[in-house]
């Protein structure tokens, strides 16, 4: 007797997409390396400042909402605690949220950078938000590529287009006609091409670079990052009277702002130094390759079509910059 088979699952067996919620607009008003802390207090304070006009902006550039009702923008800034640590938190966070607040702004989330490589640093071989990234990305194939560069989990570079061929053939030895130059997928007109360094290993140990970092905390400001249905590098609440004298006793990412909009939201925008440029022309190549949890994304669609609030569909058309000129 033959027939059609039928598969069952349980569906406790299926992970379910946890829900986060979320602001119309995650604003980030900086992200500076430790070299920048360490010019002093007026340093920080001539960054906000001049990011103060773009930041508001920003915040009038949300669309108006049916029914008159209010925009919900949250404010973030991403300290760099993963190339070097030249001082504490206790050291370093209270003149920067002093300098914030001197020039009339407010910090509602605090993120560590090592947050967006391992969420755990006491047990690295959890892996990360990093890793989970990586894991994602699906190289586009340019037209006419023969795949004879390794892969992207093997040599951690990724393009948006056609690398300049990097075997000679013997017929390529004796003419110079044979060399073909790079070229983006999908260029209109002239090619931009980028070749994005992921990671390094000179160390001994993989170090991610920061264009990668970058985009993992794009993900995880549009609310797109999860770990088997669970989110992840969700807000902690933070009232203590005193930061610590560690950076790895600090949670990933800070609730400083008890009243503040959700920090997961529908758009980005960073208002970032020109020297961010192109890193975050690199994070645009990698969001374009990175295939997003379904799930996530599906709650994203859900719950802006309730709000009647657009949201394109492409990850990267949710994200923007301002690069006021002087920062």
């Amino acid at each position: 007797m033959s027939g059609t088979g039928a598969a069952f699952q349980e569906t406790s067996a299926q992970p379910r997409t946890e829900a986060v919620p979320f602001s119309h607009l995650s604003l980030e008003i900086g992200h500076l390396y430790m070299e920048d802390f360490a010019e002093g207090p007026e340093r920080l304070y001539h960054h906000f400042t001049s990011v103060r006009p773009w930041v508001e902006a920003a915040r009038a550039s949300v669309p108006a909402l049916p029914d008159g009702k209010r925009s919900r923008v949250s404010t973030c800034f991403l300290i760099d605690d993963y190339f070097s640590r030249l001082a504490t938190p206790a050291e370093l966070l209270p003149p920067l949220l002093k300098a914030a607040e001197r020039a009339g702004l407010t910090i509602d989330y605090l993120a560590r950078e090592s947050g967006c490589a391992c969420t755990d640093p006491k047990r690295p071989e959890r892996g990360g938000l990093a890793e989970a990234v990586l894991n994602r990305l699906v190289e586009t194939p340019p037209p006419g590529s023969r795949g004879f560069r390794p892969p992207l989990g093997q040599i951690g570079w990724l393009s948006n287009g056609r690398r300049a061929p990097d075997r000679r053939t013997t017929a390529a030895l004796n003419t110079a006609a044979a060399w073909q130059p790079p070229s983006e997928t999908g260029a209109r007109g002239h090619s931009v091409f980028v070749d994005v360094e992921l990671w390094d290993e000179h160390t001994g140990s993989r170090v991610w670079s920061c264009a990668f970092l970058a985009a993992v905390w794009q993900l995880a400001r549009l609310g797109l990052l999860r770990d088997k249905g669970s989110a992840v590098l969700t807000p902690t609440a933070w009232d203590a009277a005193a930061f610590p004298e560690d950076w790895d006793a600090l949670p990933p990412l800070l609730r400083l702002n008890p009243s503040a909009a959700h920090f997961a939201a529908y758009y980005t925008c960073s208002v970032l130094p020109s020297r961010f440029l192109p890193v975050e022309h690199a994070v645009r190549v990698i969001l374009e390759q990175t295939h997003v949890d379904a799930g996530a994304q599906a709650q994203v669609v859900a719950r802006a079509a309730a709000e009647k609030f657009t949201v394109p569909e492409g990850v990267v058309e949710r994200t923007s910059y301002v690069f006021p000129p002087g920062l």
